[in-house]
């Protein structure tokens, strides 16, 4: 029992001490500290030796010393470390360049978006798909024709028909039907247009 009371007090002890390292090494780091050379500080108070003279010439101007060489502790190095970081992190920008940049960015994807979004209209209709180079039909042309007889620019087809288109001798009774007397014809019969 005895044991859990020693430690109990030397347990705030411990915790006074550790603060009061804490606050020396805080108050030694924000003081200019003194050279070690041997010269104590005054405090403002000065002997009678070291009173000035008011009597006689002023004395010389003197030159300032020249810089102290750059004191190798750790609250210098910390801040080298901060100027360090502050180069290789990129620069912020004001709210308000911020705010700029967004509605640029804002404006530009509305403007493309208006450019996307134009108002598009299925039509229906019958217009022929002209016939390509390699045979195949060709229904962009078809489906740009119906759209134009509309009022409007360009068309993509949506729906083709296809028809067999014959000659009038394949009529005629008893006649036999010879390879180039039909063909097929493909038309466009609904188109989305722009």
């Amino acid at each position: 029992m005895s044991d859990r009371i020693g430690y109990l007090f030397k347990l705030p002890g411990t915790r006074a001490s550790t603060a009061c390292l804490a606050l020396s090494m805080l108050t030694c780091a924000s003081v200019e500290c003194w050279p070690q050379g041997g010269a104590q500080p005054s405090l403002g108070v000065q002997s009678p030796a070291q009173q000035p003279v008011t009597q006689g010439p002023p004395p010389p101007q003197v030159e300032p010393p020249p810089a102290a060489p750059e004191n190798p502790g750790l609250i210098n190095e910390i801040g080298k470390l901060f100027e360090k970081s502050k180069s290789m992190l990129p620069s912020l920008k004001s709210p308000s360049e911020t705010m700029d940049d967004l509605n640029t960015r804002a404006k530009d994807a509305g403007n493309s978006l208006s450019n996307m979004a134009r108002p598009s209209l299925m039509v229906s209709g019958r217009a022929a798909c002209l016939v390509s180079a390699n045979g195949a039909p060709d229904c962009k042309a078809g489906a740009d024709r119906l759209c134009q007889s509309k009022g409007y620019r360009e068309g993509k087809s949506l729906d083709t028909d296809a028809a067999e288109k014959c000659s009038p001798k394949v009529f005629i009774p008893g006649r036999k039907r010879e390879p180039g007397d039909c063909r097929t014809e493909n038309y466009v019969t609904r188109a989305l247009c722009q």
